[in-house]
C-alpha cells in the first residue's frame, strides 16, 4: 500500500508557529502531527506500507529529510512532490501521480482521527467521516439505502447528511483514481479555480466504484493554535489509556507532575506545578510556573509564569518578574 500525503499548504492560520515549522511537523503529545496520522492509518488499514508520498510547497531539504525520516520509521520509502501552486485536493494528488498504484490512502496532513473499523480486501474504497452538528460547514457524503456513498456534496446548503469527509481516503485501485485525476486536468474541471479531489471520487462512484463510509470516534483538528492545544489534550488521554505516555529523561525538583502530561528528554522543572495536559519538549526549563492545557515545544526557558490554553513555541523565552505583594482588604491587583 501507498500513502499520499498533501502538506504543502502554508499554514496560515496557526502562525507564528508555521512560520518555522510546517504544520504537520509541530509535535502534540511530543510526536509532530503527520507521525501520528501515519501512525493511525498502519492501525486501521493493516497493511505493508510500501511508499509515502509527501506533496509539499518549499519546505526546504532538511524538512524534506525529516518527512523521508518518518517514512523510514514505518518501515516505507519517503518520497517528496512539489506542488508549485495551490490548485486544489485534486490537483495536489495529481502532483504524486506515480504512487497511484494498487491500494492507496490519501490523507491530509492537517486532521488525527481515532477509528475502530478496518480495511478488508474486498472493499473498493472508504472515506473516513465523522457525524458533527454542523454539516453545512463542511463536505458531506450521501448513502444509499445500502448506506454506501452515491454523492459528496461541498457545504450543502440544504441537509442531505450530517456525515463529514474528514479528508482521508482509500482506494483500492490507485490506477483509477489516477485515471480519473488526469481527466479533471486534461479537461479542466475546476471549481474555484481548483481541482477538487471529490470530483474525481464522484466520476469512479458513478462508474460503479463502491464507497462505503468509515465513521471516526474522534476527529481532531489541527488548524488553529485553539484547536490544536485541544487536540494535544486529546492525544495525551489517548495516549494515557492507550499506556503510551512516558514520563522519562526529566529532572523535577520540589515540584508536582498532574497526568496526562509529555515530558521531553532532558527538560528541568523546578518549584512548578505542571498539568493536566501539558507537553514540554525536549530541554525546556521550567522553574517558578503553573502550567495547564498548554503545548510547549523544545529549548524553551519558562519562568515565573502562570500558563493555561497556551501554545509555545520552541528556544522561547518567558521570564516574568517575581513580585512582592501586600494586599489590603478587598484589594484588586491585575498583573
Amino acid at each position: 500500500m501507498n500513502i499520499i500525503i498533501p502538506m504543502a499548504g502554508r499554514g496560515s492560520r496557526l502562525r507564528p508557529h508555521t512560520l518555522t515549522v510546517p504544520k504537520p511537523l509541530i509535535p502534540v503529545g511530543g510526536i509532530p502531527i503527520v507521525h501520528r496520522l501515519v501512525e493511525d492509518i498502519a492501525q486501521v488499514c493493516g497493511k505493508e506500507i510500501r511508499t509515502i508520498g509527501f506533496v509539499t510547497g518549499d519546505f526546504g531539504q532538511s524538512v524534506e529529510q525529516e518527512l523521508c525520516t518518518i517514512a523510514e520509521k514505518f518501515g516505507a520509502q519517503g518520497k517528496i512532490y512539489h506542488q508549485h501552486v495551490p490548485l486544489g485536493t485534486g490537483h495536489a494528488v495529481h502532483c504524486a501521480s506515480e504512487l497511484l498504484e494498487g491500494p492507496v490512502v490519501v490523507a491530509f496532513a492537517d486532521t488525527l482521527f481515532r477509528a475502530d473499523f478496518s480495511i478488508h480486501p474486498q472493499d473498493e474504497g472508504i472515506l473516513w467521516v465523522k457525524k458533527i452538528p454542523n454539516p453545512e460547514q463542511f463536505g458531506v457524503i450521501q448513502l444509499n439505502a445500502e448506506g454506501l456513498i452515491v454523492d459528496y456534496i461541498e457545504k450543502p446548503t440544504t441537509f442531505v447528511s450530517d456525515l463529514a469527509m474528514i479528508g482521508i481516503y482509500y482506494v483500492r485501485s490507485g490506477e483509477a483514481l489516477r485515471r480519473e485525476l488526469n481527466y479533471l486536468i486534461d479537461h479542466s474541471v475546476i471549481k474555484s479555480g481548483e481541482y477538487q479531489l471529490p470530483d474525481a471520487l464522484r466520476r469512479l462512484t458513478e462508474q460503479g466504484v463502491l464507497f462505503k463510509p468509515g465513521e471516526v470516534s474522534a476527529w481532531l483538528d489541527c488548524g488553529n493554535k485553539a484547536v490544536t492545544v485541544e487536540t494535544n489534550a486529546r492525544v495525551l488521554d489517548f495516549d494515557q489509556s492507550d499506556g503510551k505516555l512516558q514520563l522519562t529523561g526529566h529532572a523535577a525538583e520540589n515540584s508536582i507532575i498532574i497526568p496526562p502530561c509529555f515530558i521531553g528528554e532532558g527538560v528541568i522543572v523546578k518549584n512548578s506545578v505542571i498539568g493536566p495536559h501539558v507537553s514540554l519538549g525536549k530541554n525546556t526549563q521550567v522553574e517558578n510556573c503553573r502550567i495547564s492545557n498548554s503545548l510547549i515545544q523544545s529549548n524553551c526557558s519558562i519562568h515565573n509564569a502562570v500558563l493555561e490554553g497556551s501554545m509555545i513555541g520552541s528556544h522561547a523565552v518567558i521570564n516574568q518578574k517575581p513580585i512582592d505583594l501586600s494586599l489590603g482588604d478587598y484589594s484588586t491587583w491585575h498583573g
